[in-house]
C-alpha cells in the first residue's frame, strides 16, 4: 500500500464491523498532502477554486449561512457564551466622543456556526497526519494544526437537501443519512459533485434553533459512517450541515462516539462546518453557488466561529 493513498481508501471493512474502528496510524499517515502537512483539504483552495466559484455568481444575491451569536443560542455540553458590554470612556474633547466595547467569555472555536480545525479531534493520542497530541498541545494553543493555518476559503458550494428529498420540514432525530440519500438528492437536484466543493447538507434541524434549543442540542439527524466515507471520496474542501455535529448524534452504534468527526478531520483531513442556516437556499432551490468563508485567526485554536456566505 502506497503511504500517500490510504487517506482516500474506503472503510468497507470497517463498516461491516460494529462499532466502527478507525484505521491504524500506519494506514492513514502520511496524508495524501505529504508528511507534516497541516492544511489538509485547505490545500484545495487555489486561484482556480476562486475563479470556478466566481463563475457561479449570476445575480449577486447573498445568502448568510451563519447563526447569530448570543447567550440564548443552543450550546453543546458545558460550553458557554457570555458577552458583557463596556463603556470604556467619554472623550473630553469638544465632539464628546464615547466608546463602547465588549468582553466575551466563550469557546470561540466551538460555539454558534463553527468551523472545526484539525486540532479539534484525535484518534487516541494522535491527530490529523499523525501529529502527537502531547507534542503539539500547550496551555495557550496548539503549536501545529491550529485554525490560523486555514485562511480564506472560496470555492463552489453545493447544497444537498435531504429534508427536501424526503418531503419533510426536518428529518427525524434518529435519521441516519446514507450514501443512497446523498446520491438521490443530487440526482433530484441535477447536481454532480466535483473535487474541492464545499458540501452543505440540509436536514431541516435548524428550524429548532432558538425555538426549541433543548431539542436542537439533543439527539439529531445527520450523516452516518457510510455517508461520511462516500463524501470523503469525493475530495471536498469541507462538509457542513444545519445541525450541531454534521453527523447523526448519538451514533446508532452505542459504543461509537462521533466517528464521522474522526473520519473527516483525523483520517481524511477534511474540515467540518456546523450549525449552518440553509433554509433560504433550500426555499429558493439554490443548489450551486459561490461559497466564501474565513475562520478567525486564533493562533493554535481548535476551530472558529464563522459567518459564511453563499453568493448566487
Amino acid at each position: 500500500m502506497t503511504p500517500s493513498l490510504p487517506v482516500l481508501l474506503t472503510f468497507a471493512a470497517c463498516l461491516s464491523a460494529q462499532p466502527w474502528q478507525p484505521p491504524a496510524d500506519s494506514a492513514r499517515c502520511p496524508s495524501k498532502w505529504g508528511p507534516g502537512d497541516q492544511r489538509g483539504s485547505g490545500n484545495l483552495m487555489s486561484p482556480q477554486s476562486v475563479l470556478r466559484a466566481a463563475r457561479l455568481i449570476r445575480t449577486g444575491t447573498v445568502f448568510e449561512l451563519g447563526q447569530v451569536l448570543s447567550p440564548s443560542m443552543p450550546l453543546f455540553g458545558a460550553r458557554r457564551f457570555e458577552l458583557t458590554t463596556k463603556r470604556t470612556f467619554r472623550n473630553p474633547g469638544v465632539n464628546r466622543r464615547g466608546s463602547n466595547e465588549e468582553l466575551i467569555y466563550s469557546e470561540m472555536g466551538q460555539v454558534g456556526t463553527q468551523f472545526d480545525a484539525f486540532s479539534h479531534q484525535t484518534i487516541g493520542d494522535t491527530l490529523y497526519n499523525c501529529f502527537n497530541l502531547d507534542d503539539i498541545a500547550t496551555r495557550s494553543g496548539f503549536t501545529r494544526l491550529g485554525v490560523e493555518n486555514v485562511g480564506m476559503l472560496m470555492t463552489r458550494g453545493v447544497l444537498i437537501d435531504i429534508a427536501g428529498l424526503k418531503g419533510a420540514a426536518n428529518l427525524d432525530a434518529a435519521y441516519e443519512i446514507t450514501p443512497a440519500d446523498l446520491q438521490s438528492a443530487l440526482k433530484r437536484q441535477n447536481i454532480t459533485l466535483e473535487s474541492g466543493d464545499a458540501i452543505l447538507i440540509r436536514t431541516g434541524w435548524s428550524r429548532h434553533w432558538g425555538t426549541d434549543n433543548a431539542r436542537y442540542a439533543g439527539n439529531s439527524p445527520g450523516i452516518g459512517v457510510a455517508a461520511a466515507d462516500w463524501l470523503a471520496r469525493q475530495n471536498p474542501m469541507l462538509v457542513g450541515a444545519d445541525n450541531a455535529s454534521v453527523e447523526i448524534s448519538p451514533n446508532p452504534e452505542p459504543k461509537a462516539s462521533l466517528p464521522v468527526h474522526q473520519i473527516m478531520l483525523v483520517v481524511n483531513g477534511i474540515h467540518l462546518l456546523e450549525n449552518l442556516k440553509l433554509e433560504d437556499l433550500a426555499a429558493q432551490s439554490v443548489y450551486e453557488f459561490a461559497f466564501v468563508l474565513q475562520p478567525l485567526k486564533l493562533q493554535g485554536g481548535t476551530g472558529s466561529t464563522v459567518a459564511p456566505v453563499a453568493i448566487r
